[in-house]
């Protein structure tokens, strides 16, 4: 499964489930250090690993997004 980092609160990630949108809560602790509000984690055996080429897809995406909102 493939999760985007929501946000931060303390000690207490919130990952967005990225095919369903559920919210789930887990500890920074259980997490890769270098973290921010919109890595992308996949699961893998119960571990969550940082998927940059996830990343930057989503990234390229939202960019071409507001480039057709601005009309470039």
């Amino acid at each position: 499964m493939k999760y985007a980092l929501d946000r931060i609160e303390e000690d207490i990630a919130i990952l967005e489930n990225i095919e369903t949108g559920k919210l789930i809560k887990i500890s920074i602790f259980n997490l890769p250090q270098n973290i921010h509000e919109g890595t992308i984690l996949k699961k893998e055996n119960n571990t969550y690993l940082i998927d940059t080429k996830e990343e930057e897809k989503r990234r390229r995406k939202i960019q071409e997004k507001f480039k057709k909102l601005r009309g470039n």
